[in-house]
């Protein structure tokens, strides 16, 4: 059985990259967190903070499946004029042919 108050040996980085832009969702464009995620970062215990790194996974996740398929329905859509935005939680694979 796993012990859930195992000792945390090291802190959780904050994800933060310094965009701190709000979508109209409420989510910052650069870690794809809550306004409440946002501010109360410090105040979260190490297993809220894993919490929220996993539901920004699973944003990013469905952000990028968003994204295709709107290239796919609008591929004459797609802006060339300026590269993507990064965030802390692209992959080298997502980051290939955007140079």
């Amino acid at each position: 059985m796993a012990n859930n108050n195992q000792l945390e040996l090291f802190t959780i980085p904050n994800p933060c990259i310094g965009v701190c832009q709000s979508n109209p969702r409420g989510y910052c464009i650069g870690c794809l967190r809550s306004r409440d995620e946002r501010f109360n970062w410090h105040l979260k215990t190490a297993q809220e903070q894993r919490k929220i790194i996993q539901l920004v996974s699973q944003r990013k996740a469905r952000l990028i499946q968003q994204q295709k398929q709107q290239r796919v329905a609008n591929p004459e859509s797609i802006s060339t004029d300026s590269p993507a935005q990064n965030t802390l939680f692209d992959s080298p694979e997502d980051l290939k042919g955007q140079k």
